[in-house]
C-alpha cells in the first residue's frame, strides 16, 4: 500500500453552495469563472514507509511558512487514523490547520443512498443526490443524515436494502466536524482533493499497476521517488546533485594530491 502526499498553494476562490452544486449537475445554471490554479505544487509517495512518517515528511514543508502567517488546509477522507496523525503531527509542529473531508467521497455515499430510493442513474436518483448535496454544501449534514433515515423507515425497505443509507447518514455524522462547507466556501478553500486524486493516478497507478509487473520494495520505492522529482518539477536540479555526489565519491574521494584532483577536474570540464 503506497501513501501519497501532496503540497501546494493557492489563491481563495470564494463560491456558494448552489455555484458547486451546478458544477455537479444541472441543477443551477452557472457560469464559467476562470479557476485559480495550484502553484508551487510538490507531490510524493512511499511504499516503504508507514503512513505516519509520510505526515512527518509533509509538516516539514512548514518551512515554506515560517511565520505561520498562512492558511494550511488538509482534506481528508475520513480515515480515523489518518486524521488521528495528522492531528497529531499539527500539535507537534504547533501548526493551526482546517480539516476539509472531501467532497466526492461524500458525493459516493450519497449515491449509494440514493439507489435505495430510485433506480440506478435515473432522473429522480440524480435529482435526490443534487438536492442532499446541495443542503451538504450550506453546512446541513445532519439534518440531511436524519431526513434520509426518515425517508428510508416510512418507505420500509428490506434491512439489508436499507444499509446505505444508514451507511451514509452515520457517515455524515460522524464526520461532522469535516463537513462546514458553507464556511470553507465563503473563506474561498478548494474542497476536493483533485491534486491528490491526480498523483495517485499517474505516479502510482500509471507505473506500477501494469499487467504482469513485479516489484521489489526496493525497487517500487526508487521508481516512486524519480517519478514524484518529475512531477514535482525537480528532476534536473536533483540530477545535477547526483552527478556532483557521485563524483565526489567515485573520483574525488580517492585522490589525495591535490595537483592530480585539479587535473581529474580539468579533464571532466573540457
Amino acid at each position: 500500500m503506497a501513501t501519497v502526499a501532496a503540497l501546494y498553494s493557492i489563491d481563495e476562490f470564494v463560491r456558494t453552495p448552489e455555484q458547486v452544486a451546478g458544477e455537479f449537475a444541472p441543477l443551477q445554471s452557472v457560469g464559467l469563472v476562470q479557476r485559480p490554479r495550484p502553484v508551487t505544487k510538490r507531490v510524493w509517495a512511499s511504499i516503504d514507509k508507514e503512513q505516519k512518517e509520510v505526515i512527518e515528511d509533509l509538516m516539514a514543508a512548514l518551512s515554506r511558512d515560517p511565520q505561520k502567517s498562512k492558511q494550511w488546509v488538509c482534506w481528508v477522507d475520513g480515515e480515523r487514523k489518518q486524521l488521528k496523525r495528522l492531528r497529531a503531527a499539527a500539535r507537534k509542529h504547533g501548526v493551526k490547520i482546517v480539516f476539509v473531508l472531501d467532497i466526492v467521497h461524500v458525493i459516493e455515499y450519497l449515491w449509494k443512498a440514493a439507489r435505495v430510493f430510485h433506480e440506478e442513474t435515473s432522473p429522480e436518483a440524480e435529482k435526490w443526490v443534487c438536492e442532499h448535496l446541495l443542503e451538504v454544501l450550506r453546512g446541513k449534514s445532519s439534518p440531511v443524515a436524519a431526513g434520509m433515515r426518515r425517508s428510508a423507515t416510512l418507505r420500509r425497505p428490506a434491512k439489508n436494502a436499507r444499509k446505505p443509507v444508514d451507511t451514509c447518514a452515520d457517515y455524515l455524522l460522524n464526520h461532522s466536524a469535516y463537513l462546514r462547507y458553507d464556511t470553507y466556501l465563503s473563506k474561498g478553500f478548494p474542497i476536493a482533493t483533485g491534486v491528490i486524486e491526480g498523483a495517485c493516478r499517474h505516479l502510482i497507478k500509471d507505473r506500477m499497476d501494469v499487467t504482469g509487473a513485479r516489484w521489489s520494495l526496493n525497487g517500487a520505492e526508487a521508481v516512486l521517488k524519480l517519478r514524484s522529482l518529475c512531477s514535482s518539477g525537480d528532476f534536473d536540479a536533483y540530477w545535477d546533485l547526483h552527478e556532483k555526489q557521485e563524483y565526489l565519491r567515485n573520483h574525488e574521494s580517492h585522490y589525495a594530491k591535490p595537483s592530480i584532483l585539479a587535473k581529474v577536474k580539468l579533464t571532466l570540464v573540457k
